[in-house]
Formats: C-alpha cells, structure tokens, sequence
C-alpha cells in the first residue's frame, strides 16, 4: 500500500520465511524475539502466542545450546507463526536449528568468521529451501573492517553484509535478506541507504539496542519510519528494554500509523486536555486501551475531554466518547448517540465498538436515540460554557497583556 507521502518501494527480491512473504512488494511484516529460553518449550510458545496477538508476524528465538535446538524441534510444529533462530557463534547450533524445523536463520558476520563455517551453514539452507538474514551489527564489528574503516561506518557494515553475500554465493545460496542495524540512528539510516543502494536483497530494519520505552520507542520509530517514507525496508522490528510483546505492537502499530499496513487493532486517540476537561484525559485514554488491548477491532476511537469541542473535533473517528457535568456523551463519527454515567465510560466504549465492527456504524446510529443523545450534550455543553466561558483557557486574556507589551515597546522605541 502506497500513500501521498511515502516514496515508492524500493524494489527487492521475495523470499519466504515459512509461510510470510518478505520483499518484492509484499507487506512490511513485524517481527520480535522471545526472551525466554527456549529449552523452556510451553513457556516459549505462550510467549509466541502473545507476539502473535500482539501484530507480530515472524518470532526469533535464540538457539545457543544443543537444549535450545531441541526445544526448537518441540516449538516450530506447535507455532502459529514462521520461526527463526538466532545464532552467534557457533555454527553449528545453525545446523541443528534447521534440523529442529525452523523456517530460517539469523547469522551475524561479526561471530561466526571461518569462510567454511559459513558456507556449510549456506550450503545446508539451500538444500533445505531456508531463508538467512545476514544481521550486521554495529556493536560487533569485524575487527578487520573497523580498522579498515576507522571504526563503525556505514560503509563498513555494508561491506560486512557484502562479504557475507559472496561466501553464499559460492554454494549458490540466494535466499536472503540483510539488517545493518546500530543503536546510533543516523548512522542506520546511513548505513541502510547505502545498503539499498547497494543490493536487490530484502532489507529487515531496525534500531539495535534502543533502550526502554519511551526513549527506545523514539530511537527505533525515528530510524524505521524514516526509511520506511523513503520506500526503503521489507521488514521490521524494535528492540526495545521491554516485554517482547510492547515490540510486536509498535512495530504494528506504525505500519498501521504510516498506512503500510492495513488496520488491525483500536486507534485511540484523545485530546490534550485543557481548562475544559472534565475528566482526567490520560487515566480515562489509559483505561481505554487496557480494556480493548488486542482485541482485532479496527477502528478510531477518541476519547475527549469535554463535550463542548470533542464530538466536532473528532468528528472523523468513527467511535468516541466526551465529558461533560459527569457523564459520558457517546458519539459515531461527530453523531451524538447516548449518555453514560461517567464511571462507565470505558466499558460503553468497549461494547459500542464492538457493535459497530459487527453491524456498522449506520446500524449504530440507527439503534440509538440521537435526538435525546443530542439534547443532553447540548444542555451540557450549554452549563459548561455558562460556568467556564467561551475561552476556558484565559486566552483572550493573554492576547490583551501581549498587545499592551508590544503596543509599549513600539512606543518606547520611537
């Protein structure tokens, strides 16, 4: 899917992990990783559940024992999503994850060094039909190429992935897709700029170790979103300090924000606030995405802080609810619909949003009694304005002091 501001993709080659497309127009999918271990089989594969249900397409899990590789035998038949195994330095935890089943590789070039290591991996993926991502990392560097370059540079991690590809093409292994990840941002977005510049391959993004949220959710949207308006990357992940599962649903969450993804979950959004509100904005937003958590209902929903501004203002979404004289006025897209005692707000929300996704929003409107629903917003929005004026903010207030500020220093510079 292309919008008005988001460049054409940059073309790539398709390859498939299991059952997802990756590249050559595909949809942009989600990936994470699991944190526990995998030797831990049920409780690796509750955790895939919930990535699962969170957006996410593709689940890593980290094979670095003959334990992990065996659970991964367990894991892969049982999952509802492709698996791919994340391997460091030894090779041949990448043999027995293949073994196990899954449905690709992660190597990184900076661990596993030997040229006859790496092509016997390659060699085994191609006769098995699995995919490798060749994950560079800024943090482990061929030593070799950072003295090359003079430390981490985009040309030295794109030549890391360069060397890698042609270890694979001497046996003939083409399935492939390639990160340059760094927890720097401008340096990945240099590095992957470069990198499509450079490969036809499928390009996974993704900012490396960006810390927790709301730092790390910072870091990792302003480098993916940034290549991703430039057409640039097949797949994502954020690497966040957090529950793997806050992962899988931002990265949804922005392909559904850039329009790269059709909507899957609630988008909710809500007012700042202002001298107007006649609740607590925040707790209220905050209560609302608990209740609907991941439940698969796509549609925007508003929550507002008063109902003098908040139906006209969030007149396009199609479910949202505004506060006024401690009740809850319920509107469809700008529609007044019903009125809620206050402490109930969240929990009308929920249940109009699932009807509308079940019956519609003309359906909606046409079960509730707008005309009483629109005379008690009236009346409510009518003692608000009594009590706390047109301009609840004191702006007009505030306009008059900086006219007599500008209108004394005009004077006094004549």
């Amino acid at each position: 899917m292309k919008t008005g501001t988001t460049a054409a993709r940059h073309e790539t080659r398709q390859i498939h992990v299991g059952s997802v497309a990756v590249g050559g127009g595909a949809p942009i999918s989600v990936q994470s990783m699991t944190i526990t271990k995998t030797a831990d089989v049920e409780g690796t594969l509750q955790q895939i559940y919930a990535l699962t249900a969170a957006g996410c397409d593709i689940v890593r899990c980290t094979c670095n024992e003959q334990e992990a590789a065996e659970g991964l035998a367990q894991i892969v038949p049982r999952s509802p999503v492709p698996i791919i195994a994340d391997i460091h330095h030894q090779y041949r935890m990448a043999l027995a994850a293949m073994e196990a089943g899954v449905q690709g590789l992660r190597l990184n070039p900076g661990n596993i060094r030997r040229p006859e290591h790496i092509k016997a991996v390659a060699a085994e993926a191609r006769d098995r039909g699995v995919p490798i991502r060749i994950g560079v990392n800024g943090g482990s560097l061929d030593p070799k190429l950072y003295e090359k370059y003079d430390g981490v540079t985009p040309e030295a991690m794109v030549e890391s992935a360069v060397q890698e590809m042609a270890y694979f093409d001497e046996v003939g292994f083409d399935l492939i897709k390639i990160s340059v990840k760094a927890s720097s941002v401008p340096l990945m977005v240099e590095a992957y700029r470069l990198l499509a510049e450079t490969t036809d391959h499928p390009l996974h993004l993704g900012v490396t170790e960006a810390g927790p949220p709301p730092a790390g959710l910072i870091k990792g949207t302003a480098g993916i979103a940034t290549l991703l308006l430039e057409g640039i990357g097949d797949t994502i992940r954020y690497s966040l300090t957090a529950d793997p599962v806050d992962e899988a649903r931002a990265g949804r969450q922005l392909l559904e924000s850039l329009g790269l993804r059709e909507r899957k979950n609630i988008d909710l959004i809500a007012c700042p606030s202002c001298g107007r509100a006649e609740i607590d904005v925040i707790d209220v937003a905050q209560r609302a995405m608990e209740a609907f958590g991941d439940r698969e209902i796509p549609l925007q929903v508003a929550v507002m802080g008063c109902v003098v501004n908040g139906p006209g203002e969030a007149r396009d979404a199609d479910l949202g609810i505004a506060a006024g004289a401690k009740r809850g006025h319920l509107f469809v897209k700008g529609r007044n619909v019903a009125v809620v005692p206050e402490d109930e707000m969240v929990e009308a929300l929920v249940e109009w949003a699932e009807f509308i996704h079940e019956h519609g929003v003309k359906a909606a409107i046409a079960r509730a009694d707008t005309v009483r629903a629109e005379r008690e917003a009236a009346r409510d929005r009518a003692a608000l304005l009594a009590s706390q004026g047109a301009d609840a903010n004191h702006a007009a207030e505030k306009i008059v002091e900086i006219r007599r500020t500008v209108d004394a220093s005009s004077a006094s510079d004549r």
